[in-house]
C-alpha cells in the first residue's frame, strides 16, 4: 500500500430528534447523517518500533487526549489481545515479533467544536486505515464496535454510508437523502455539547418516527432553540444564512448550513457571506453531500494496489 492521505470527512446532522433520556443520562436520538466532501487528511507510516506520534501542525490537543491516538492504541490492543487467546489456544508462536508503531501525518481542515464530526471522523479513518496496512483483519462490524466505545458518532463513519441513526447515534440504517450543494457558515464559537445536552430548555420528548415515515415529517434540530437563545453568534449565523435559504444546524453546533440544488447558487450565496461585513472573516465553504464516505473509496484503491 502506498504512503497517501487517506481522507476523513466531515458530516452533517440533516434532523436531529430526541425522543427521551436513558439512566445512565444518555439521550435517545434520532438523526439523518449525511457526509460531505470536506475532509481531513491523515498519512500512516508504520514505524518499526512500537510508537504511535502524530505530527500535525497548528493542531492544539495534546497528544494523549487525541482521539486518533486513542484509536491507533485501542486498534492495537484488541488485536493483541485476539492474538495473545489465540497463541494460547494453539500453543503456536510467531517466529518473528511484528512492531505494531506508526507515524500519523494529520492535515487538520475541519475545524473542531463545530457539529461537524471531525474527531470522530479522524478515529474511524484511523481505525480502517491501519486495520489495512497492519493486515489485522477486523470486519467493518468490529471496527464500528471499537469506534463506538470512541465516541458515538465514530460508527456511522467507519460504516461509510448515509444513515438513519438511533440509539445514541449507534443503531444505523442506511438512507438515501439527495445530495445536495451545502453552504456551511461557522460562526468563531465553541459550543459546549454537554452544556447543551444538559439545559433544561432542551426538547427530549419527540415523537419516535419510522423509517418509513421520514419524508411526511419536518426535518428539524431541537438543539437549535437552546443553541441559538446560549450562543448569539449562531442565532447571527441562522439569521443571515436564512436570507437566502432555509438554516439548519449540524449537531449541537456551531455550524450553520443551507441546501441549494445548484453548486453555482451556494457559491454565489458564498461570496455574499464573504462580502457581509459581519460575517467575512468566519470560517465558511461550499461542499457536496455524499450519501457513500469516500474514506471507502480510497480504501479499495489501496487494497487493489
Amino acid at each position: 500500500m502506498n504512503n497517501l492521505y487517506w481522507p476523513a470527512p466531515a458530516k452533517l446532522n440533516l434532523m436531529l430528534h430526541i425522543t427521551g433520556r436513558r439512566e445512565d443520562g444518555y439521550h435517545e436520538l434520532q438523526t439523518i447523517f449525511q457526509f460531505i466532501d470536506f475532509t481531513d487528511e491523515l498519512e500512516f507510516k508504520p514505524r518499526k518500533d512500537d510508537a504511535i506520534v502524530r505530527h500535525s501542525a497548528d493542531f492544539a490537543v495534546p497528544e494523549n487526549e487525541d482521539i486518533i491516538i486513542r484509536a491507533a492504541t485501542l486498534l492495537r490492543a484488541v488485536y493483541l489481545q485476539k492474538k495473545s487467546a489465540a497463541v494460547v489456544a494453539t500453543s503456536k508462536r510467531d517466529s518473528v515479533i511484528k512492531k505494531y508503531g506508526v507515524d500519523i501525518h494529520l492535515k487538520k481542515n475541519i475545524p473542531m467544536g463545530a457539529g461537524l464530526g471531525g474527531g470522530s471522523s479522524d478515529a474511524a479513518t484511523t481505525l480502517v486505515a491501519l486495520n489495512a496496512l497492519w493486515g489485522m483483519q477486523f470486519t467493518i462490524d468490529e471496527l464500528a464496535e471499537m469506534g463506538l466505545s470512541l465516541g458515538a458518532d465514530v460508527p456511522v463513519f467507519v460504516h461509510g454510508f448515509a444513515a438513519f441513526a438511533e440509539g445514541v447515534g449507534e443503531k444505523l440504517t442506511p438512507v438515501s437523502p439527495a445530495e445536495n450543494w451545502y453552504l456551511v457558515l461557522i460562526p468563531p464559537v465553541h459550543v459546549s455539547t454537554k452544556e447543551i445536552f444538559s439545559h433544561p430548555e432542551l426538547t427530549r420528548d419527540c415523537s419516535a418516527i419510522k423509517l418509513c415515515d421520514l419524508s411526511r415529517h419536518e426535518w428539524r434540530n431541537v438543539c437549535t432553540p437552546v443553541v441559538a437563545k446560549s450562543y448569539p453568534m449562531v442565532s447571527q449565523a441562522i439569521d443571515i444564512i436564512n436570507n437566502y435559504s432555509k438554516a439548519c444546524m449540524s449537531g449541537t453546533g456551531a455550524s450553520v448550513f443551507a441546501s441549494f440544488d445548484r453548486k453555482a447558487r451556494a457559491e454565489e450565496v458564498l461570496q455574499q457571506i464573504r462580502l457581509n461585513p459581519v460575517t467575512k472573516t468566519w470560517f465558511s465553504f461550499v461542499a457536496k453531500g455524499l450519501n457513500r464516505s469516500p474514506l471507502h473509496g480510497f480504501l479499495k484503491t489501496q487494497v487493489s494496489q
